[in-house]
């Protein structure tokens, strides 16, 4: 067993002990935030590589509840953008450690603005310089990130929830119920991903998706980089019908996310166009049939809002499954560095295809 693998594999008790912690011995740190959130004016979102990922789920469900937020890749809020009067900035990330992540909290200091940090190591610069800070607590991801993806993306629209006043106990057994499910799930999911054709060494993929599952999508398009060692593309379902379905050619493959109650029937109708014209499909999402792609992965029950937090597990099992059948390492890279200490270039003079201690990733 990889250690990706491994570490796919315990996403769902640590996100339900994450979510008992929310309503426990953490709620007064949701609380404390949802105040600099709502005394700020404006409220921006950032991060980089995994973690901007998991902040388009937060931002979708803030936008959802009619609050605006800015999403920002971390160097692009640096260099490009100027930081609003009366803010508050969600910052994203693993390690906190990333040089994006340090320069931008000295910027966001300069103008005033309330810091909310989340993080998985609390003697990071982004941990001593927040306002406030939510410490995931939980063990670091062997090399690409999995669980440090989807516990920052929960942490996140939990406390965008909060913002919005919508959340409740009983909807969080509810969240925790359905993630547990996942665990039940994995068998048959191993089983369907070895027995598919869908794995095509020489094509190109494609991934699309609506909603908060946009960040799964592109978290996906991220496993296929740093693990299969394949490029990918990821869109939006609706931008891809506008000039891209050009490249579809006999054998391309998709990956396509269905959102549990929006625009299902016509997402539905795309699987069997991209089929007709010679894509192979993998699809994922809430009560499928077998026949609506060549990979389908229906998942357990859960709030459509909140669907995001599981239908990256399945993508990730087959990216996991692909980096074997390719033939290469999952568990290291070749060229990323493990800390990304300086903004040029990418060769830095150090060894690559090794690890470094897991307590110091923190790319994204």
């Amino acid at each position: 067993m990889t250690e990706l693998l491994k570490d796919i594999s315990r996403q769902p008790d640590e996100l339900s002990r994450l979510v008992t912690h929310a309503f426990g011995g953490g709620k007064a740190t949701y609380e404390r935030a949802v105040r600099l959130i709502d005394g700020a004016d404006h409220l921006y979102i950032t991060g980089i590589g995994s973690s901007w990922h998991a902040g388009m789920a937060i931002q979708t469900i803030l936008h959802s509840g009619g609050r605006p937020a800015c999403l920002l890749d971390a160097s692009e809020f640096l260099h490009f953008n100027t930081i609003a009067p009366h803010s508050a900035v969600i910052v994203l990330s693993r390690s906190g450690k990333s040089v994006e992540i340090v320069n931008l909290l000295s910027k966001a200091k300069e103008t005033g603005a309330s810091i909310i940090g989340i993080t998985n190591t609390p003697g990071s610069p982004l941990a001593e310089i927040s306002d406030l800070v939510f410490n995931l607590e939980t063990p670091f991801d062997h090399c690409v990130s999995a669980l440090m993806y989807s516990g920052i993306a929960l942490v996140g629209s939990l406390l965008a929830s909060f913002v919005l006043k919508n959340l409740n106990q009983s909807l969080g057994r509810s969240i925790q119920e359905s993630v547990l499910a996942v665990k039940e799930y994995l068998p048959g999911w191993h089983r369907q991903i070895e027995g598919s054709d869908w794995f095509d060494r020489k094509a190109p993929y494609y991934f699309l998706a609506r909603g908060a599952s946009l960040a799964s999508c592109h978290e996906t398009r991220l496993v296929w980089e740093e693990a299969v060692k394949l490029p990918a593309t990821a869109m939006t379902t609706s931008g891809f019908r506008h000039g891209p379905q050009e490249i579809i050619e006999e054998g391309f493959r998709f990956g396509l996310w269905i959102d549990g109650c929006r625009m299902r029937d016509q997402d539905l109708a795309l699987a069997a166009d991209i089929r007709k014209l010679g894509g192979k499909l993998l699809v994922i999402g809430q009560d499928l049939s077998m026949e609506d792609g060549d990979l389908v992965f229906s998942l357990p029950k859960i709030e459509p809002q909140w669907q995001f937090l599981i239908d990256v597990i399945p993508a990730q099992l087959a990216g996991e499954y692909f980096s074997q059948l390719r033939g290469v390492d999952c568990d290291s890279f070749r060229i990323c560095s493990y800390i990304v200490e300086r903004e040029g270039g990418l060769l830095d003079g150090e060894m690559k295809g090794r690890r470094t201690e897991p307590e110091i990733l923190s790319h994204g």
